[in-house]
């Protein structure tokens, strides 16, 4: 049987190490959260590989890595409009300070509640760090008869609107429900899978009009016009044919109706690593103010306009609304209502 004979030398060396991890307990820097991280980070996505969530992730990750001094390591998980992805992070990661999601706030939220999903915002996660701001935009193709957002409505009320959106469980798909219920225009949602498939059935005439968030309809060009933006401000004016804001035409005081991409982590790592946390959650906004991040996302092709930070608090707020407006309007986005 081998054994561990103490020596002085051993006991000397235990000592010094116990001593120096009361110093930097006294400092207010726990030693344990000292090696934080010990490893690379795990991320979830809970879509394909190559879309706008990859992009922006990978263009913010390449500058995290140098203020958390580790790498990241993905996996996709596309499925179920984004809740196989949460159903794997929630159910199959270990809830500590080393395994991430990076999702769209807005939409997947939505479907967490019409699907009546076996996962919970905020029991089981909570988002901390959201990179940017997508308001959803209403728009139609470049040779409509609609030249203004009043045209739609006024037409909405003689008959009922074919509108594309990408996915009934979605922040545009909201507005538009908000705004015919504000003005009396009947609409007919047509979730046409996706934001590339939601243009074409505008631009090809295959629907009235269309809602998406700003970076797709800007995207499309020219072959659309912009008529209305759901957000504070239109951020992308040039693109967007200088659209309104909603509630600024229409004097309402509808909620932001964004898509917005962030980082998040169980509740539980949160509640038992705190000091981990903390690293997570200064370092990402420290990597939000380099320099380098929004060079990054330009060269992904993101429109440096819509890069937004968001932190615990701010996420939260933007979750618990959306996740508000999806209750109320659950049978609707089911497609049951």
């Amino acid at each position: 049987m081998t054994g561990f004979k103490t020596t002085r030398r051993h006991f000397l060396a235990g000592t010094a190490a116990v001593s120096g991890a009361a110093m930097l307990a006294g400092r207010g820097l726990p030693a344990f959260a000292q090696s934080f991280p010990e490893r690379n980070i795990d991320v979830v996505i809970p879509t394909r590989e190559g879309g706008g969530a990859d992009r922006l992730y990978r263009s913010f990750t390449s500058v995290w890595r140098n203020h958390l001094n580790t790498d990241f390591e993905v996996g996709f998980f596309p499925g179920a409009s984004g809740a196989v992805g949460y159903q794997v992070y929630i159910k199959q990661r270990e809830p500590n300070a080393h395994n991430l999601l990076f999702g769209n706030m807005g939409p997947e939220l939505a479907v967490m509640v019409v699907q009546d999903a076996d996962y919970s915002f905020p029991g089981d996660f909570q988002y901390f760090c959201h990179v940017d701001v997508d308001p959803s935009v209403l728009y139609v193709r470049a040779d409509s008869p609609f030249q203004t957002v009043d045209d739609v409505i006024a037409e909405g009320k003689k008959r009922t609107l074919s509108v594309a959106t990408s996915r009934l469980p979605h922040p545009a798909s909201i507005g538009m429900l908000l705004l015919a219920e504000e003005t009396g225009a009947q609409v007919n949602l047509i979730p046409l899978s996706g934001g590339r498939n939601t243009i074409a059935g505008v631009v090809t005439g295959e629907t009235d009009l269309g809602v998406l968030p700003s970076g797709s309809v800007a995207g499309a060009g020219e072959a659309v016009r912009s008529l209305a933006v759901w957000g504070d401000e239109n951020p992308l004016p040039d693109q967007l044919n200088n659209a309104p804001t909603v509630n600024a035409h229409f004097g309402t005081s509808f909620p932001p109706l964004i898509s917005a991409r962030a980082f998040a982590i169980h509740t539980k790592a949160i509640e038992d690593h705190p000091e981990s946390f903390e690293i997570l959650s200064r370092t990402a906004k420290e990597t939000f103010d380099d320099p380098a991040w929004p060079e990054a996302a330009k060269k992904a092709g993101q429109p440096v306009e819509l890069l937004s930070y968001g932190d615990l608090e701010a996420c939260n707020k933007l979750a618990k609304g959306m996740v508000e407006l999806a209750e109320r309007y659950k049978g609707l986005l089911s497609g049951k209502g």
